[in-house]
């Protein structure tokens, strides 16, 4: 690591997979891709996986994110499994828990229990739910499943959930699951986590508009926290980044740019219609808006690209503890698979400092080379002084049948000492 970098913490590496996938491919063969996808992650040890709860737009197509986080356990061994989010205000909070204690059995107590308002309009349309009344039903569910997993007995009369003295008969096999909140640009979800000592998964730093909010955004975190006599760390703050690396700029515009225009034009301008969102007249344009210019919220690039950027974030922020890629299909699945084990092999090392031992060993032995030439004297000076292992050693030295190691004696050192 740079010196500027010394006192950034070691960050952990997930991704979020909502899904964003374009209309056109059979359901079922994109769920097992999906599902390979996450054993991937497993494989090259990832920390984090998760995925969203959406109900339509064609485009975000799972349902139920605990369904399909159980079919990911059975596929894999470390990885750590997030929902997210559940769309708390769409269930009964009580089917909430006991969905997310069974998950935590299934998996081995690998879950992570993340949960957010609902964030398609359409989905709450559906359903006949007041956006209004969205976020205040998040906390007040909140406040329920912690009472339940603590144990509690929980009569409760709201608005739109009856609980008579309810318990459950199972609880979580980790003694504290992990909460997190979403948040975007609002104050809302950084509130909440401050309000429950929550952790935070931060979809809004996709923008650049919700990069520039993050300073302030975890401040809210820490007001409401003191309000609230919680506390919040910062290493349960999860940023999540867009990226799609190869090993040159030009090979990762070319992998990415038509599939993230279609992105962009088909689900964020022509689906979504995002509020100031325009579509992109090419495949170069696309790159270029998203990647390329003044405060990028994206990196199309390099391993070294990533790096760079992942550095920048934690500064700007002021720090975080996950890393989480946002998945996505802007290139092809060989190409998308490869952008996450470069990722794996060379980004995640490099930003947690696995590689400082072995450059300052090898650059050690470049600094203390003439401390080791008498290791070579030593070994010639028994060569020397027997003619046959001599003319063995330059026959060896002549066919270069063996790589040489570092005390390997100079034949031709020596005998030039000799006269």
């Amino acid at each position: 690591m740079a010196n500027g970098d010394a006192q950034m913490a070691r960050l952990k590496f997930g991704a979020f997979l909502a899904p964003h996938h374009p209309i056109g491919e059979h359901p079922m063969l994109q769920l097992r891709s999906d599902l390979k996808f996450a054993q991937q992650l497993d494989e090259l040890g990832f920390d984090e996986f998760w995925c969203g709860e959406h109900h339509s737009t064609g485009w975000e197509v799972i349902a139920s994110p605990e369904l399909f986080l159980a079919a990911a356990a059975e596929r894999t061994h470390r990885i750590r499994l997030g929902t997210g989010v559940v769309s708390l205000p769409y269930h009964h909070p009580f089917n909430v828990a006991q969905r997310m204690v069974q998950l935590d059995h299934m998996s081995g107590g690998r879950v992570i229990f993340g949960s957010g308002p609902g964030a398609l309009p359409s989905d709450a349309y559906m359903l006949g739910i007041d956006p209004m009344t969205q976020r205040d039903r998040q906390d007040e569910a909140i406040g329920v499943i912690k009472r339940l997993f603590a144990g509690e007995r929980v009569t409760h009369e709201s608005d739109w959930f009856t609980l008579k003295d309810a318990r459950l008969q199972l609880f979580p096999l980790q003694e504290d699951m992990p909460f997190a909140v979403a948040s975007q640009v609002s104050p809302s979800g950084m509130t909440l986590a401050g309000k429950y000592g929550a952790g935070v998964l931060s979809i809004g730093s996709m923008s650049t508009q919700g990069l520039l909010a993050l300073p302030t955004q975890w401040k809210f975190a820490e007001e409401s926290a003191a309000k609230h006599g919680q506390t919040v760390d910062r290493k349960n703050w999860r940023v999540v980044m867009t990226w799609h690396i190869a090993e040159t700029r030009e090979q990762a515009r070319k992998e990415a740019g038509e599939g993230l225009m279609r992105w962009h034009n088909e689900y964020n301008v022509g689906t979504l219609m995002r509020p100031g969102a325009v579509a992109y007249g090419s495949p170069d344009e696309a790159v270029d808006q998203t990647a390329f210019v003044e405060g990028a919220a994206s990196v199309i690039g390099t391993p070294d690209d990533l790096v760079k950027s992942i550095r920048d974030l934690y500064q700007l922020s002021g720090g975080f503890g996950t890393v989480i890629g946002f998945a996505h299909d802007w290139a092809n699945r060989e190409a998308t698979a490869r952008s996450w084990d470069l990722v794996a092999r060379y980004v995640i090392p490099e930003v947690n400092g696995l590689l400082e031992g072995y450059r300052t060993s090898r650059q050690y032995v470049i600094d203390h080379r003439e401390s080791f030439e008498r290791a070579g004297a030593a070994v010639m000076n028994k060569i020397m002084s027997h003619e046959g292992a001599a003319a063995a050693l330059q026959e060896t030295m002549r066919a270069r049948t063996a790589t040489t190691g570092g005390h390997t004696p100079d034949l031709e050192k020596a005998k030039s000492g000799e006269k």
